[in-house]
């Protein structure tokens, strides 16, 4: 079973949603903006053997060069 979330007002929603699904797995995608610092993470292309975690990290929004 997929579900899917797009706006933070229904996270709590769907959640219990899943919650509720007790007689099969339940995958829930959640949408986040693509400058999300979301940890662990898994890059595209890639098997999940390259998870990687953020210890200390956080975006450079502006870069003077």
């Amino acid at each position: 079973m997929g579900l899917r979330c797009e706006r933070p007002e229904d996270v709590d929603a769907v959640i219990a949603q899943a919650n509720a699904i007790t007689d099969r797995p339940v995958v829930v995608d959640f949408v986040v903006h693509q400058d999300a610092m979301v940890w662990p993470m898994v890059p595209a292309g890639v098997s999940n053997d390259a998870i990687q975690n953020a210890r200390g990290a956080a975006p450079v929004w502006d870069r003077e060069e």
